[in-house]
């Protein structure tokens, strides 16, 4: 298939597909007689995991490092979760700066009394 139907059947967008072969993250497979990509169900399938890898915010190097262990039947699953493991700390930490500033800016919300007023402990703060 071609790249555009290897890029709808990953759910990806074309320009998406082409970045991952420029940079490596998959091979760019061979090109017809009339030089155009051939792309076959395994290169989808690689594809397909790699936007499910990056939907959970895996970043490039760990598509790289996770795709890896993928084709590698020998894996450990030790590194996989190593790896999983990782990304779910960011996640933690992302959701406990979340709850932070949700926080500061419910109270200031709160504290601000919406009116005609030009009083506003929101700009106050943020000046």
């Amino acid at each position: 298939m071609n790249i555009s139907a290897a890029a709808q059947a990953a759910g990806l967008p074309v320009k998406t597909v082409r970045y991952y072969a420029d940079i490596g993250l998959v091979a760019a497979p061979a090109r017809s007689a009339a030089g155009y990509r051939v792309y076959d169900g395994s290169a989808v399938r690689k594809l397909v995991f790699i936007r499910r890898a990056r939907e959970f915010g895996f970043g490039i190097e760990d598509c790289r490092d996770l795709l890896g262990l993928y084709k590698d039947r020998d894996r450990c699953s030790a590194e996989v979760k190593q790896i999983a493991a990782r990304r779910l700390e960011q996640i933690e930490a992302k959701q406990r700066e979340l709850q932070s500033l949700h926080s500061e800016l419910s109270h200031l919300v709160e504290a601000c009394r919406g009116d005609s007023r030009p009083d506003c402990p929101i700009i106050d703060y943020l000046g």
